[in-house]
């Protein structure tokens, strides 16, 4: 009974934070142009049903999934794996890809700086690659995706001098991949080798596998410097199926720090112009990553969520 109304209250709180109706039109305005919108669904809350509430609510069709009740996705038993499909298909949801912690951890040849780094609760080594790999296939085949989300290993001093250690760890992973039917998206991580659209481009088109493709974030971009919008993209343009949206503002002193989206300096509306020219068609998740001072997550995804709201409604 307490969980029922504490997920009444959830949603009650969220539908009553909806400023107008016509924000709800800017969902189906991102797919008459060919775009799956979505939210990593841990963004947005822990719990994953009460997530998948959120973005059902909001008349998006996607979720990406990396961590539910505070487990990692690698993590979960066969019991939770089940539930959380089950759910999924519940919520009339499509899973955009697996966000697994794939080359999220320290290359052999160079391991980076001991810094803390968010894990998002994964705690693997290149050791366990191969393993990692094979159970991520699984994954996506078991959530109805050909889509697996992967990383290039910690940022090291030199990223150039990484380099051909992560080319060529990148181009065998996307050998096994296609082997399995499966695509590895590459994210742009700041805190990784491949950070910028720049380098994103350079070792997509060095491998050139079409099982090895791009994950375009503009936001880790701009955490490394490089201005997203149009100079990063122009490197990805036709490189990605699949991207994520966050934004980024300067705070005191010039420290760069995460923002709602439309409430810091990435040129989104041109970004999003861009992809309508370029005729992107694939899919998009807003990853907060901002917080409100308060902390509240559901209700830092939604000023986050209208923000973007309003910026396609402003490309249509």
């Amino acid at each position: 009974m307490g969980k029922t109304l504490n997920r009444r209250n959830f949603l009650g709180a969220t539908l009553a934070a909806v400023p107008s109706v016509a924000y709800l039109r800017a969902a189906t305005t991102s797919r008459a142009m060919g775009w799956e919108l979505g939210i990593i669904a841990d963004e947005i809350s822990e719990n994953f049903e009460e997530a998948l509430d959120f973005i059902s609510h909001y008349d998006l069709g996607y979720c990406e999934l990396r961590e539910m009740w505070k487990k990692n996705i690698m993590n979960l038993t066969r019991a939770e794996l089940d539930r959380a499909r089950s759910l999924v298909q519940k919520h009339h949801l499509k899973v955009t890809d697996i966000g697994s912690p794939v080359f999220k951890y320290n290359l052999p040849q160079m391991p980076a700086r001991n810094e803390k780094r968010d894990t998002f609760r994964a705690d693997f080594t290149d050791q366990d690659t191969d393993h990692l790999l094979q159970e991520s296939f699984k994954l996506a085949r078991f959530f109805g995706t050909h889509k697996v989300r992967i990383f290039s290993y910690w940022r090291v001093r030199e990223p150039e001098k990484a380099y051909p250690y992560v080319r060529d760890r990148l181009a065998k992973a996307a050998k096994v991949a296609g082997e399995n039917d499966i695509v590895l998206i590459l994210e742009n991580e700041h805190e990784c080798n491949v950070g910028t659209g720049k380098e994103l481009g350079r070792v997509l088109r060095d491998v050139n596998s079409p099982y090895l493709r791009g994950n375009w974030d503009p936001g880790n971009a701009a955490m490394l410097h490089e201005v997203p919008y149009p100079d990063g993209y122009n490197h990805v343009k036709g490189l990605f199926p699949h991207m994520h949206i966050k934004d980024v503002k300067k705070g005191p002193g010039g420290k760069l720090l995460w923002a709602p989206v439309g409430g810091g300096f990435i040129d989104w509306k041109g970004q999003f112009e861009a992809l309508r020219r370029d005729k992107f068609e694939g899919d998009m998740c807003l990853e907060t990553h901002y917080r409100r001072p308060d902390g509240n997550k559901v209700e830092s995804t939604r000023e986050s969520l209208m923000g973007l709201f309003k910026v396609i409604k402003e490309t249509a």
